[in-house]
């Protein structure tokens, strides 16, 4: 219901959902269940949207660690951790805290899932965005070029993510 009524931009209700549910999930499962884990990337992925940026980031940081701790951190789920850290600090205007996260996100992706997952794209996008942002267009357009070239046999020409792609290499090739 949180998620629902998130999307639907109804922010403070939601909030108090996630609150609920974050609350009874340490009580029941523990800080270092990984529902809880989930449940505090939902609450700070929510904090971000309402721009408390600094409560996001104490809720990201606790269950960076703790994914970390319990999953290692080449679990796919540590890694989307990462990545949601690095997007928080790219929204903070920290993006060369950001850079290394991104970094280590989408070697991990690389070698835990491969260059053609759909996830390692999004990571592969993720720091071409990230570069584009920097003013190091040159480093991010063979970025940008690999993901929409692996979408497009992987995804195909029609998907959502590929034609994302190819607007962001316009983008790119214009600010070029």
């Amino acid at each position: 219901m949180g998620q629902l009524l998130q999307a639907m931009g109804q922010l403070e209700e939601a909030r108090a959902l996630y609150e609920e549910a974050l609350q009874a999930s340490r009580e029941v499962l523990g800080d270092r269940h990984p529902e809880t884990l989930t449940l505090l990337d939902s609450m700070a992925t929510l904090l971000k949207d309402m721009g408390k940026h600094g409560e996001a980031r104490m809720l990201l940081e606790e269950a960076l660690r703790a994914r970390r701790e319990t999953l290692g951190d080449r679990h796919p789920e540590t890694l989307t951790t990462i990545a949601s850290m690095a997007s928080l600090l790219v929204a903070l205007r920290q993006p060369e805290r950001a850079r290394p996260l991104f970094e280590e996100e989408l070697e991990a992706s690389r070698e835990t899932l491969g260059d053609r997952h759909p996830e390692t794209l999004l990571s592969i996008s993720n720091m071409g965005q990230l570069l584009q942002a920097m003013g190091q267009l040159e480093e991010a357009r063979p970025l940008f070029e690999e993901a929409l070239h692996a979408s497009r046999e992987v995804l195909g020409d029609r998907h959502p993510e590929t034609l994302t792609l190819l607007d962001s290499m316009a983008t790119l090739l214009k600010d070029m």
